[in-house]
């Protein structure tokens, strides 16, 4: 039998790297409003000595962002437009329709809930309507009570606090020494060659090491560098794109004889008996929180937030719930070590 219909060549996954201030301004409003995994962020400290110089209009507008998790409002939003300026930010803001703003803040789920995300957007002044689409969220840490919050804050009131969260912060830290040398930075980064070609083995590269599984209907991924949110990569589904957030190279951002991040990361998170008491067992074999919390009689908050810092200087990995330690980074992490101090076996 003749076939008349010829096979097409199959749809590739675009892969981009975007960049600017505004992703900047808005992943340092996200990491420094993260107050469960902030003592693991690289700026950690600095954020800690700068708080002092803040004005009272920017602590309180972050102690909002902290209380509604409108940051991940602004990544959407964001992800839309991929805005140069806070301006340009601002007037795609100011001109959007009440459907539009609804339809873009409202988190993805899944294919299954899509039908209700979009008509909780069509359905922007019933709170009920928002209610309902939060309880998809009920497992989740914070997005059940971000979708709650849309329903019920005026849309005049969440775009005001956005703005005025970035522009404050914008102006804050633009005006420190670092941001000129963070935006070169990004400037490198942006520059690389990317192999669209080879777009899952692309991610794991650049990311350090994140497995990306093709998932349905997302025809776009975005890879963001940053610093602000250093050394975590942040993962974002929209209903056709998957961004990755990624450190920026260290390169672009240590001085000569100046330790790197990464060495001074390491050596906290192994400068703890407990710490290396939990690295020490996960050699032995992966075990759960559950199985860690039996086997150190201590509660699973204070266990998630020791092994979030042996995570942080990826010394510990995490899958589906179960950790291991990762031998080779604790190998190349002496490596890197006598690297540093000139001394070459």
């Amino acid at each position: 039998m003749k076939h008349l219909l010829s096979v097409q060549p199959a749809e590739k996954v675009q892969v981009a790297l975007e960049s600017s201030s505004v992703w900047e301004v808005i992943l340092g409003i996200a990491g420094y409003t993260y107050a469960q995994l902030r003592h693991s962020f690289d700026l950690d400290e600095q954020w800690k000595g700068w708080k002092g110089e803040m004005n009272s209009t920017l602590i309180e507008h972050l102690k909002q962002i902290q209380e509604t998790n409108l940051w991940y409002g602004m990544l959407l939003l964001q992800n839309r437009w991929n805005a140069n300026t806070l301006q340009e930010f601002s007037n795609q803001l100011q001109n959007m329709t009440e459907e539009e703003f609804y339809e873009m803040l409202l988190p993805y789920k899944n294919r299954e809930a899509e039908a209700t995300r979009k008509e909780t957007a069509l359905n922007f002044g019933h709170k009920n309507c928002f209610t309902e689409y939060a309880a998809y969220f009920e497992a989740h840490d914070y997005l059940e009570g971000y979708v709650r919050l849309l329903g019920e804050r005026p849309r005049v009131e969440l775009s005001s606090l956005m703005l005025s969260a970035m522009e404050e912060w914008h102006g804050f830290i633009s005006a420190k020494p670092a941001w000129e040398k963070w935006m070169q930075a990004l400037a490198h980064e942006t520059r690389q060659i990317v192999k669209y070609e080879e777009p899952l083995e692309e991610i794991e590269r650049i990311t350090g090491g994140v497995k990306y599984i093709p998932e349905p209907s997302v025809w776009y991924i975005k890879l963001v560098p940053h610093v602000s949110y250093r050394p975590w990569v942040l993962q974002l589904r929209t209903p056709d794109t998957m961004l990755f957030f990624y450190p920026v190279n260290e390169e672009y951002l240590t001085e000569p004889g100046v330790p790197s991040i990464e060495l001074i990361r390491g050596h906290k998170a192994l400068g703890d008996e407990f710490r290396l008491k939990l690295l020490f067992l996960l050699q032995k074999g992966p075990l759960s929180l559950q199985e860690l919390s039996g086997q150190f009689h201590m509660s699973k908050t204070t266990l998630h937030h020791q092994l979030s810092l042996l995570k942080a200087a990826k010394f510990v990995s995490v899958d589906k719930g179960i950790y291991s330690a990762n031998v080779k980074q604790i190998q190349s992490f002496s490596e890197r070590l006598i690297q540093y101090l000139g001394k070459e076996e």
